[in-house]
């Protein structure tokens, strides 16, 4: 059963393409689609964190991986199904991402750390509350640290590194 669902916004960021790691000195806007009003973001600046839904929608349908793989093709980290890793070549080509907000400005949505390009669709914006955070202890593999370590440092700290 195919589903259709229509961006609410789009995000306008520095990146034009996919990078793996130094997302953390990132800034983005997520300007909402102009059947929507400056009503749909009322109230979220009382949150520090956003969670965005979005298209990775450069991802070629011929790159979509639906098996196991090494994360970022390293031999050395095991092979795990695409649902074990938060790789983008994902067969619905989905991102998810928990990001800072910083302001509110009509009908746009500023957020710092979200790991997504310039022209990214926006499927949904959800405030982040405790409540629907982990309530137990997360548990995740050594080679899946070892593969974030990078990930959200700021390019400067990585070039003083």
């Amino acid at each position: 059963m195919p589903i259709v669902v229509e961006p609410v916004g789009y995000v306008h960021a520095s990146r034009p393409h996919a990078e793996d790691d130094f997302w953390g000195s990132e800034e983005a806007r997520i300007e909402l689609v102009p059947s929507l009003s400056a009503e749909a973001l009322q109230g979220l600046i009382e949150f520090s964190h956003a969670e965005i839904l979005f298209v990775f929608h450069q991802v070629q349908e011929s790159k979509i991986v639906s098996g196991a793989r090494h994360p970022r093709n390293n031999p050395d980290w095991p092979p795990v199904g695409i649902f074990a890793q938060r790789g983008k070549n994902r067969p619905n080509r989905i991102g998810s991402t928990i990001c800072r907000i910083l302001r509110v400005q009509g009908t746009a949505l500023v957020v710092a750390e979200l790991d997504a390009i310039d022209g990214t669709p926006v499927l949904d914006i959800k405030p982040v509350m405790q409540e629907f955070l982990p309530r137990h202890t997360v548990r995740q593999p050594s080679w899946s640290h070892e593969l974030m370590a990078e990930y959200w440092l700021t390019k400067q700290r990585a070039d003083d590194a």
